[in-house]
């Protein structure tokens, strides 16, 4: 027989907060998407913007139609970076009003992390 000693190792002790923390999610911020206003597009080229891309309902793309044109902007969706990001670019090849001839080209659209007020 052998005069080593056994050693023994011990795991390390996780308690289940620190391994809660480690399983659980990051959660994304979300961003904003808004649309911008100009005079090259008609409301119904807005409205019916709005219920294809967003999926808005009529009365809903009227009253956001009616926000862009009175204050310059507004909220189209508040979403995911990515989705906002595939949003913003949904809006901007959408193409031109062709109810208006000397329009060239989509609305103009950008996308900012919501304000967590801190």
């Amino acid at each position: 027989m052998s005069d080593q000693a056994t050693a023994t190792v011990e795991a390390p002790v996780t308690t289940r907060k620190a391994a809660e923390t480690r399983r659980r999610p990051r959660r994304q911020s979300p961003y904003q998407v808004l649309l911008w206003d100009d005079d090259d597009h008609t409301y119904d080229y807005v409205i019916e913007m709005l219920r294809k891309l967003f999926g808005h309902v009529a009365e809903r793309a009227f009253c956001l139609a009616e926000e862009v044109d009175t204050t310059g902007r507004t909220i189209v969706d508040t979403t995911t970076k990515e989705r906002a990001e595939l949003k913003r670019d949904q809006i901007h090849a959408y193409g031109p009003d062709w109810r208006i001839p000397r329009c060239k080209g989509s609305m103009s659209s950008t996308i900012e992390p919501v304000d967590d007020g801190g």
